[in-house]
């Protein structure tokens, strides 16, 4: 099992968000996921960076990382043509160390542009549609599609990679898994669900890398973990589809008004005991998922980053050594 690092978007400047990546890699995390997002959750959260021009300096900053969006949505607000020349520079970057993470999307980011937001089934015909048109065009070659949802029209691509860039799909119910299953290099999801991960085996993802992301809070003393937790990230205890319809960070707000310190904690591993932090990354890894990347809420990142660097990755590099 791999261990990686969360780099939030939705908290945290642009250039803060390279010195992280940079320091991640100091520390010793092998991969990095990065947020893409056009409004935070929540106004508290307060930033959401262009997540493309980030990652150009996430690409110079660092050295060994391996990075990959967590996760772009290439139906709605951005043509998946104009995804796949991002994608593209952005691997042609970071040779050998970035792929493309993709998910059906949320209301929140996708409504921007006037557009109607699709029921879930669309959203995923979309999706897939939206990565057969990237990979076509990840070719090189002159490009002509007219599907369902998108027409390109004699589109080539002059800057691409030398390698391919894989397509990690993210789900979170299986229908979605099924879908990552087919289409996907690999499966993103965010709670230890081996159900989903079993439909992903099932329709073809034996043997592709699962993410998992894991929501900690990181601090020396546990009610300030469980304080910051609540302050920053209350999203975290909502429930059900909310995720995906709402479309306004106010809205997250009013719901959120309705969730306590004690139900966000319940959600957020929160404190500084690093069994119940390595407790909860085992259970992604029992759940099936061969790399878990960590979102430490809040502003203190180096603090997170050291405590990563002394007690966490050490414990997972003598696992990985010993299953050898």
């Amino acid at each position: 099992m791999k261990l990686g690092y969360a780099l939030s978007s939705e908290e945290h400047r642009p250039l803060d968000l390279v010195e992280h990546a940079r320091r991640a890699e100091e520390a010793g995390f092998s991969f990095a996921l990065v947020s893409d997002h056009f409004h935070p959750w929540v106004d508290r959260q307060g930033q959401s960076p262009f997540v493309w021009g980030v990652l150009g300096g996430i690409a110079v900053a660092t050295e060994r990382l391996v990075v990959g969006t967590g996760v772009t949505c290439p139906t709605i607000r951005i043509h998946p043509a104009i995804v796949a020349q991002a994608a593209a520079t952005a691997a042609s970057m970071l040779p050998g160390r970035f792929f493309l993470g993709v998910g059906t999307g949320e209301n929140l980011n996708e409504h921007v542009l006037g557009d109607r937001w699709p029921p879930a089934e669309i959203r995923r015909e979309m999706l897939e549609e939206a990565v057969a048109v990237m990979r076509q065009l990840w070719q090189g070659e002159l490009t002509s599609h007219r599907g369902d949802y998108y027409t390109v029209e004699n589109a080539r691509l002059y800057t691409v990679p030398e390698e391919p860039i894989e397509v990690m799909v993210a789900a979170g119910g299986p229908e979605a898994a099924e879908l990552a299953g087919r289409i996907g290099d690999g499966f993103v999801g965010t709670a230890p669900e081996a159900e989903l991960l079993e439909a992903f085996e099932a329709a073809g993802g034996e043997g592709k890398p699962r993410y998992g992301q894991l929501t900690v809070c990181w601090a020396e003393d546990e009610a300030e973990a469980r304080r910051t937790a609540h302050e920053w990230w209350p999203n975290a205890a909502l429930k059900g589809t909310l995720g995906q319809e709402l479309p306004l960070p106010s809205h997250f707000e009013a719901a959120a008004a309705m969730v306590t310190e004690d139900d966000v904690a319940e959600a957020v591993v929160c404190g500084p005991d690093p069994e119940r932090h390595a407790e909860a990354i085992d259970a992604y890894v029992e759940a099936g998922y061969d790399h878990v990347y960590v979102h430490q809420v809040g502003p203190d990142q180096e603090g997170f980053l050291r405590f990563s660097e002394r007690e966490l990755l050490p414990r997972y590099a003598r696992a990985s050594a010993g299953a050898r």
